[in-house]
């Protein structure tokens, strides 16, 4: 054997020399500041309301004041804070092998300062990891633990070529990475263990070590389910790790990436304690305003009331990044109003400590205020249960594994229905796709499934289960109309649902044609607020279906858009259905053969924005539990919560809600408000958290009215 090569034997034994534990004073002080840990059934990181993280940089040990920040966070009232260990650069004087230390370190335990720090103020602590990268030197030595590309090259990072990426499924993972979570926890007290930068968000990893080219090709679902056992595997050997130490102690991992994540989340919920969605801004040209919500409604979907945290980047995010320099201050303040209002802790993320708070400091005044206003609304901003009635599936093989047709992108379809949503003000949770007992979705009056083409012959059985008690659907194009696995059936899985059945495949425009057009046959609820007109615009791509009796609107097919000579129908009228409308017993059915809601999305055209929110209106019937009334684009929660009730309403009425960050907020008039209470519950107060004072409100025949004066940006009417 190489002198050079590091066995396993040899990296555990690396770990000897351990320095003292933190004090018992210390440990009671942490522990009576986020309440009493050995209360049965209520472990402490679900008591957490307030995350804080300076990110170090290897510079750090020069330049940062550690009580100043320390005493930063104590003044947000903060109750943990992460602390870089980290696993590419060692903060601390580490003995693992390829744990490089830092080449400002000096000899300082800067890691153990850090901790302490903020220990001595009370706030628990998280040793943050970074398992994705190392260099050269660890290369050389072990080959076997890097990802190679197709020619068996290593994969260099494109920031830093230095540092190469690491294989999840490699000895990199079960022999590096614990020495030095063991080394941690012989050295130091911590509450929890986290690893930056794994698993993946919104990416599975393509891999052509010796290793991986022996699993199922990378991109399929046989992949996706071997990498699904190995992060529950490093999940639970870490997480063991970590309670090797103490028996509060955790493990948990970076996550985030939307209805687009990585790992199965259903799955991944059963062993998770604290899931870190890490939606720290917007990431792009045409990211909408509404990232952070729909990361919340995820992370509600599969964890319940089990704790989740959204990390806000104080730092400039998006195609361009700026990592120590603040973004507008009305972007950030929104993405935290997104995250509380949605449920989840909020979580300030600062990069770098140069001159002692750093060099741009606009964040601090703006972090201090916000977290002390939620500080001392608590009781308000803590959910306990959804009201709403109406479930949107998200099926993670679908946004993984589906192809959609030509330039389509999978994302769309969750975006335009989620803009669709927020333009007809309703209630809505999210509902992941391993989710569909009737234990689970039996409280919804209906369930959308906006492009759920990947389902299982269990899982269309569930829905037909659900639609026989009563439930309603609303589903979309390729719905159904492959299996789990990605193979296209010959039908749809719920044609009898739908009461259609494919005729053929998927019938795209011709070159810049107009798609479709749909005539519109007889008067129906779901055709609200179109006059003055036989036909509406039809989406770009559709599945031809066979004829259904009494249909409200058909096909009228494509024809050439230029020149406009030639832009005429060739075929006024058929009988394939545009959409089909089904009621039987107390379900309603709709089901729509085009890619509406991505269409809508990329179009922004109001025609079929109408039609949806009128369809999703029909399915979901009369007598939602809550409704809002007034003018502005708003995005709306209602919860249960301990004192009573929580609205919270976020105005989205701003040029930047499409693009950009928000540089000002324009507030909107009055929003009358409309919520339905259970049996035997009242109201005797309604307060405004972000304006303060009580409004006026009245009670009848079991619902509470009244209304909200403006919104600036955000609002929480408290129902006490």
């Amino acid at each position: 054997m190489p002198e050079h090569f590091l066995d396993r034997r040899t990296l555990l034994k690396s770990m000897a020399g351990a320095l003292p534990l933190a004090s018992p004073g210390l440990r009671a002080a942490i522990s009576s500041a986020s309440g009493d840990e050995s209360a049965p059934g209520i472990p402490w990181q679900q008591n957490v309301r307030r995350v804080g993280q300076l990110n170090m940089t290897e510079h750090d040990p020069v330049v940062l004041n550690v009580e100043e920040w320390a005493d930063y966070w104590a003044s947000l009232k903060v109750e943990v804070t992460y602390v870089s260990v980290t696993g590419i650069l060692a903060f601390y004087p580490t003995k693992v092998p390829f744990h490089r230390i830092g080449r400002y370190l000096g000899g300082r335990d800067f890691f153990g300062e850090v901790n302490a720090a903020a220990r001595q103020r009370g706030i628990r602590t998280v040793a943050r990891m970074s398992p994705d990268l190392n260099w050269r030197e660890a290369l050389d030595a072990h080959p076997e633990w890097f990802q190679r590309n197709q020619d068996g090259s290593p994969r260099p990072t494109p920031d830093d070529p230095r540092l190469f990426a690491t294989c999840m499924f490699s000895t990199y993972m079960t022999d590096y990475v614990p020495a030095i979570m063991r080394e941690i926890n012989s050295r130091y007290e911590v509450d929890a263990f986290y690893t930056n930068g794994w698993p993946p968000i919104g990416r599975l990893p393509v891999c052509f070590c010796n290793v991986c080219r022996k699993l199922p090709p990378a991109g399929s679902v046989a992949y996706w389910e071997a990498f699904n056992q190995r992060v529950i595997y490093l999940w639970k050997l870490y997480d063991g790790i970590a309670k090797e130490k103490s028996r509060t102690a955790f493990y948990f991992a970076n996550l985030g990436g939307g209805t687009h994540a990585a790992p199965n989340l259903a799955l991944l919920a059963t062993v998770c304690e604290w899931f870190q969605g890490d939606n720290q801004g917007r990431g792009g040209d045409g990211a909408p305003i509404w990232g952070a919500s729909l990361q919340g409604r995820v992370c509600r979907s599969v964890l319940g009331n089990k704790t989740a945290v959204n990390v806000v980047g104080a730092w400039s995010t998006g195609r361009i990044l700026w990592r120590e320099s603040v973004k507008s201050i009305p972007e950030m303040q929104m993405w935290f109003n997104e995250t509380v209002a949605s449920g989840m802790t909020p979580y300030l993320h600062v990069i770098g400590g140069e001159d002692g708070l750093g060099e741009d400091r606009r964040f601090e005044k703006f972090g201090r205020d916000y977290f002390n206003w939620q500080a001392s609304n608590d009781s308000h901003l803590r959910p306990l249960r959804t009201i709403a009635e109406i479930g949107v599936v998200y099926g993670q093989r679908t946004q993984l594994f589906y192809t959609p047709p030509r330039d389509a992108s999978r994302l769309d379809s969750m975006q335009g229905i989620y803009a669709a949503l927020l333009e007809g003000r309703f209630f809505f949770d999210f509902v992941h796709e391993d989710h569909l007992a009737l234990d689970r979705i039996g409280r919804y009056r209906a369930l959308i499934l906006p492009n759920i083409a990947l389902l299982s012959d269990a899982q269309c059985a569930q829905l037909r289960a659900y639609a026989a008690q009563g439930g309603s659907l609303l589903a979309t194009f390729e719905t159904s109309l492959y299996d789990e696995t990605g193979r296209r059936r010959g039908d749809f899985g719920l044609a009898d649902l739908f009461g259609a059945h494919a005729t053929g495949p998927v019938i795209a425009p011709v070159g810049n044609s107009n798609p479709f057009y749909a005539w519109i046959e007889r008067p129906h609820p779901v055709l609200d607020g179109f006059q003055d007109t036989n036909w509406l615009p039809g989406p770009q791509y559709r599945v031809p279906v066979s004829p259904t009796p009494d249909p409200v609107l058909t096909v009228v097919p494509g024809f050439p858009a230029y020149p406009p000579e030639l832009s005429y129908p060739r075929v006024p009228r058929t009988r394939e259905p545009a959409l089909i409308l089904r009621e039987t017993g107390g379900s309603r059915i709709a089901y729509i053969p085009s890619d509406i809601e991505r269409s809508l999305w990329i179009s922004g055209n109001a025609d079929l924005s109408r039609l949806l929110q009128n369809t999703i209106r029909w399915v979901a019937g009369d007598g939602q539990p809550a409704a809002i009334e007034g003018e502005g684009f708003i995005e709306a929660f209602a919860w249960e919560t301990k004192p009573g009730f929580a609205v919270h309403v976020l105005n989205y009425n701003n040029p930047n809600t499409y693009r950009g960050y928000l540089r000002k907020f324009y507030p909107i008039g009055e929003q009358r408000v409309r919520l339905r209470l259970p049996p035997g519950r009242t109201i005797a107060k309604v307060e405004l958290l972000r304006a303060g004072g009580a409004v006026p409100h009245s009670l009848r025949e079991g619902t509470v009215e009244f209304t909200i004066p403006s919104v600036l940006d955000y609002e929480v009417a408290a129902l006490s």
